[in-house]
């Protein structure tokens, strides 16, 4: 008989909890995507996701460019939505077509929606005026992360760079977008984050500027 009553006692503690649960779930899903929600994913958490995502990733890829190359697309499917949240967001910012506002907006609205920071720096390569350089000195992604040395060469940033990829899709700026750890002392897994513009985008920029 005692065992009976406890049995229905943990089922009742049980569907208050779900009730519980239930509730806050429906109260986070009834937020307002315009407004900026206080409560955010913990970095050990997403650090363990992204742990998750290269490992599921790499256990279907032959080599380290197709790895890359996954990760890359990956982020690019977060990358359309960021943008498109961002948009919503950020009442004071519209859509940008020109190559320098919208890395601008990259480094600054982008990177502080993503990493609660900007970038560490944005360059144009003294080389080639069709490349662009977005550098983060300490992603927050890879806080957790540690490569193999038989790895050295896979940069775990390829996700962010999917990420930037879209974006630029979506401003109307497509490029060629790679991530490269280029480390210093004390940055250990530097990243910078290279654009390289179509040349449509370039032409067009050309046109523009001859126009004002």
């Amino acid at each position: 008989m005692a065992s009976s009553q406890q049995q229905k006692q943990q089922i009742q503690n049980m569907l208050r909890l779900d009730t519980k649960q239930s509730k806050r779930s429906t109260m986070l899903l009834e937020q307002p995507v315009t407004r900026q929600r206080r409560d955010k994913v913990s970095l050990s958490a997403f650090a363990f996701l992204f742990a998750e995502m290269i490992r599921y990733t790499q256990n279907r890829v032959l080599g380290i460019q197709d790895l890359e190359t996954k990760l890359n697309e990956l982020g690019q499917r977060v990358g359309v939505r960021v943008f498109e949240l961002t948009m919503s967001r950020e009442k004071t910012v519209r859509r940008e077509t020109r190559v320098l506002q919208m890395l601008v907006y990259i480094n600054s609205v982008v990177w502080r929606a993503l990493f609660d920071k900007p970038a560490d720096s944005l360059e144009r390569s003294t080389d080639n005026e069709d490349e662009y350089m977005i550098t983060d000195n300490e992603p927050a992604i890879l806080k957790y992360i540690s490569v193999p040395k038989e790895m050295a060469s896979f940069s775990p940033g390829a996700f962010i760079s999917g990420i930037v990829e879209a974006i630029a899709a979506c401003c109307q700026c497509p490029a060629r977008v790679t991530s490269h750890v280029v480390p210093v002392d004390g940055l250990p897994v530097r990243t910078v984050i290279l654009l390289k513009f179509d040349k449509d985008v370039m032409e067009r920029e050309k046109r523009l500027e001859a126009g004002k």
